[in-house]
Parts: C-alpha cells; structure tokens; sequence
C-alpha cells in the first residue's frame, strides 16, 4: 500500500541547494547573511506509512467479520437440486434471513431501563415456501443440506399423481421442467407439518433425499436463506424463488 504522505514529496531540481540522504533532509538558504537547516528524518514518514498499513488491515478485519455475522459461502455439492443449482455453484447464503431481535438490547445497557417482555423485530420474516434455504439436515451428516421450502407449520402436504399438494392444491413447479415427484414410504400418506418444522424438497426429485426420507426439519436447523450465486461467472444472479400464486394468499 502506498502512504497517503506520497503526493507530497518530490525531488530537489538542480536549482535548489537541496538533497536526499538516508539520515537526513537538509534544504540551507542565506537570509541576511545568516543560514538556515531544516532537518528531518525519514522516521516519521516511515511510522506515518507503518500506522496507515495497521489501520487499513485492522478496517479490512472489522468488514470481513462484519460480512461473516450476515452472509456465509457455502457451495452445492451434488445433483439434488438440478435444475435450479448446479454441482460446484458457489452461494452467498443469507444468515439472518430469518433470525428475530429483542428491540430492547440496544438500550439494556442504560441505567433506568426496564422492560417485562421482549421486544422482537423479525426485519425478513420467514421462511416462505418456495425459499430456497441451507440446514442441517435431522440426519447423520457431516455437511448441510440445501433444499427448497414446501410447507410450513400447519400445512398438510400429499404427494400424488406425480405431483404435490399443499393443502389440497396442486402446486405449479415450473422449476421441475416437467419432472414427477414420487412419494417415499414416509411421504406417500398426507403429513401435516407440526409446530416450529418446515417440509423439505430438493427439485431434482428423483435424486434427492428430503422430507420424503428424513422427515420434517425444524426451524431452527436453518443455517440460512440461500441468496446470491456468485460462481461459476454465467450463474451470477439470485437463487430462484417460488411464489406459488395458485395458493390464493395462503399464509407463508
């Protein structure tokens, strides 16, 4: 990194009874009869340049944290959610997506404060069906999974006819591009979602493991929302959402 103090020095022109030296700067002009030495030592430049290295590198630290307290990378591994993310497609996935706030912590620390009950800011809240979110998974795993959101608590969810039914209402998966979904021993009766659980299902439904094995996951095995896509360079954009019009203003 260059010192911001660069800009401000220049070599003595042939005119000026002026040098450069590794101890010192010396510049002498006769004024009156008398003469006057300006010297200087290089030190001060060198500990002005060493305290913008040491500050950069500190604001460079802070703003690293900063991103890893909001987003983490994570990056697909596997076919399971084919054709909407590829194997190798590296995320930015969103940590706080769907994290509450007590309100009251940023004044706690004032005296005089008291307050019975918490107060929560949910500033995303969620999740919705049809996000697309990173957990871990209610199995054995030494990784996350990535998967897409079909039901939410409450939800009744059947998979029939190659296709699935939230709340009796076939859902519209363009995202499948005319695959089927087939049920799994666990999901071929109607599951109702229980309290604080989500249903899961990867879109590439004949190569994924999902709530049709491992049933339902609860919320707060979520890692995160899925939300950039940052690589390969062909794939910048955000991860692909669902809305499912078709479910007429269904709570999400």
């Amino acid at each position: 990194m260059s010192s911001s103090n660069d800009s401000d020095i220049s070599g003595p022109s042939s005119s000026e009874n002026s040098y450069w030296s590794d101890d010192t700067v010396a510049t002498s002009n006769a004024i009156d009869g008398e003469e006057s030495v300006i010297v200087t030592t290089p030190a001060k430049k060198q500990s002005s340049a060493l305290r913008e290295i040491v500050e950069t590198a500190l604001i460079a630290i802070l703003i690293f944290v900063g991103v890893r307290a909001l987003v983490l990378n994570f990056r697909v591994d596997g076919s399971s959610m084919l054709p909407s993310l590829v194997n190798g497609e590296m995320l930015l996935v969103n940590r706080n997506a769907y994290d509450s706030f007590d309100l009251y912590t940023l004044v706690d620390w004032l005296p005089g404060v008291e307050h019975a009950d918490a107060k929560d800011f949910t500033p995303f809240p969620g999740p919705h069906r049809g996000d697309v979110i990173v957990f871990n998974p209610p199995v054995t795993s030494d990784k996350p999974y990535i998967k897409r959101v079909i039901g939410l608590p409450g939800d009744t969810i059947e998979i029939k006819e190659g296709s699935v039914f939230v709340n009796g209402i076939k859902l519209d998966e363009t995202y499948l591009h005319g695959d089927t979904t087939d049920c799994q021993p666990r999901a071929c009766d109607p599951v109702v979602v229980p309290k604080d659980e989500i249903f899961v299902l990867g879109d590439n439904r004949a190569h994924s493991s999902d709530s049709r094995y491992f049933g339902t996951v609860n919320i707060s095995n979520i890692v995160g929302k899925a939300w950039i896509t940052y690589w390969p360079i062909g794939h910048i954009g955000s991860v692909p959402t669902a809305d499912y019009d078709e479910l007429n203003g269904a709570s999400t």
